[in-house]
Formats: C-alpha cells, structure tokens, sequence
C-alpha cells in the first residue's frame, strides 16, 4: 500500500534516498475522479517500468479550473486515499498547479507516463522530465473506460426517486 505524502520537500527527500540506491523512479499525474479500471490498468502498466510509482494527484481548486465547478466528485483526500490503496502505487502526492511541471522538477522521475490519448511532444512536462534526465512515455489508453464516460452513463439515468 502506498502512503501519501503532502510535503513536497519530503517527498523529494525520500526520493533521493530511493535514487541513491539505485532506484528507478517512475511517475504519472491525474485527477483520478471517479476511479476504474482504465486507471488501475494504466497505473500497472506505469509501475512495472521502474521500481516505484509516484502519482501526482490534482487538488480540488486544481481540478475546477480545469474540468469545471461541478467537479470533483470525490474530494482530493478521498482520491489520494484510494489510489495511495493500490498494490501498484508507492507514493501519492497532491498538486495544485495546472499542470505537474513544478512537481516533476521537484521529484526529477527516470520515467513519467501519460496516457496514450497524449502526445508527449505536446506535453508541458516533457521538458522538464528531459532536461532532468528522464523520458516521457505514452501508455496504452483503455478505450471506452474513462471518467467521462461514466459520467455520461449516469447522467444518463432517469431520476427514479421514491416518493
């Protein structure tokens, strides 16, 4: 089970630790709302390419900005908790910026993965995760298992409340 760290500084500390060993440091960021099985799957496939996963999660303001005021629907806390539960994942760590650049020069990971609906040359952490050293690789993307799917599927539910 992978713990959750919230202090950036520590985080970079224990990493450090980890490289000094010889670690392989793996790491990925999302908003991981509504979590499924495209997430664990991606995830699996991000892990098994070094020897820890670091996943940067996005903060509520964070994932307002960018998808909306009706979301998230599960607070920062709670997706931290659920993905920090995952077999795969050794640490989690919330970010507030819009994008992950300035927790990625902070971490400096050997790997950070995306989905494959990304395209690494258009993503503003590629630089920072090169000039650091590492490469950005694209996972493969589980069609039709996304958020924004289910979203749609439920939304697309009558209300069938019970008088």
């Amino acid at each position: 089970m992978g713990v959750v760290v919230s202090d950036r500084m520590t985080l970079t500390r224990i990493l450090d630790a980890r490289r000094t060993k010889g670690d392989r440091i793996v790491s990925t960021n999302g908003v991981f709302d509504l979590l499924h099985v495209g997430h664990t799957r991606y995830l699996q496939a991000a892990r098994r390419l070094g020897d820890l996963l670091v996943v940067g999660i996005n903060t509520d303001a964070a994932v307002r900005r960018l998808k909306g005021c009706d979301r998230p629907f599960v607070s920062e806390d709670e997706r931290a908790e659920l993905i920090a539960a995952l077999g795969c994942v050794d640490y989690v760590t919330l970010f507030s910026e819009a994008t992950p650049v300035a927790l990625l020069e902070s971490i400096r990971p050997d790997i950070h993965t995306k989905g494959g609906d990304y395209e690494p040359s258009s993503l503003p952490e590629t630089e920072v995760v090169q000039r650091g050293g590492g490469k950005v690789v694209t996972l493969p993307f589980s069609a039709g298992r996304s958020t924004s799917t289910l979203i749609g599927r439920i939304r697309a539910v009558p209300n069938r409340s019970n008088p």
